[in-house]
């Protein structure tokens, strides 16, 4: 599991990479040291809990994924099947390059 995070958080721009339960548990995490691995984690979990709320209330599927834009930064939070994979970037970082990415860990974490 942390190989395939090692390898996602060599992609250009990504600051940070973890695996997390529905419940906010990490189940592995490679983040930059600026960052607090449970506040991540908590923030994640109820990030994807509210909008899967809000999809049940527009009778949508769940969200396979979620992308949050701040001043600083990207949150790119993808259904693993095991957990939530999150990946924390720059600002100005190739959207379409990470994407590709986190489809190809979401593989390789689904085959484990």
């Amino acid at each position: 599991m942390y190989n395939v995070l090692s390898d996602l958080n060599k992609t250009s721009g990504v600051r940070g990479s973890m695996l997390v339960g529905a419940d906010g548990i990490i189940i592995a995490a490679d983040l930059d040291s600026k960052f607090e691995d449970e506040t991540v984690g908590a923030l994640s979990a109820s990030i994807v809990s509210s909008v899967g709320k809000a999809m049940e209330r527009l009778k949508n599927e769940s969200a396979k994924q979620i992308t949050v834009e701040a001043e600083y930064g990207k949150l790119f939070l993808t259904d693993a099947g095991v957990g939530i994979l999150t990946v924390i970037t720059e600002k100005d970082v190739n959207i379409g390059l990470v994407r590709l990415e986190i489809k190809n860990a979401v593989s390789k974490i689904s085959g484990q």
